[in-house]
């Protein structure tokens, strides 16, 4: 299955509130993410067909190891980006939201290179 970026935007949050709850369900999915309950439907079908989640019988999503490696790898990113964005003048709110979508299509040379700048300035 080819990643995309509105399913890393899915395991993402998956991990963030299975991190928070336990679990994760559609219901906060959807919330979080302003999609309809439908739209996570159709992605957890997806997620689930290529073993990036699991969902207990109580409707309890969890990540497989592989959906951890993704969700974690994406949330990494969309932190440092914030943070680095934040330091730089953005605010929070406008740096949260464009380090979502900057953490899809940074190309890995340059994420590399601010993730070395952020080491070695602010940490």
């Amino acid at each position: 299955m080819q990643l995309n970026e509105s399913i890393e935007d899915y395991l993402e949050q998956i991990l963030i509130q299975q991190e928070k709850n336990g679990c994760a369900r559609s219901v906060d999915i959807a919330s979080s993410l302003g999609v309809t309950k439908a739209s996570v439907s159709h992605a957890t079908k997806l997620l689930r067909e290529n073993s990036y989640i699991v969902m207990d019988d109580d409707k309890c999503i969890t990540l497989t190891p592989s959906g951890r490696e993704v969700a974690e790898r994406m949330y990494r990113r969309h932190q440092l980006l914030a943070r680095f964005l934040v330091r730089i003048g953005v605010s929070k709110e406008t740096a949260f939201l464009d380090a979502c979508r900057m953490e899809h299509d940074i190309s890995a040379e340059t994420f590399a290179a601010i993730r070395r700048h952020e080491e070695k300035n602010w940490e």
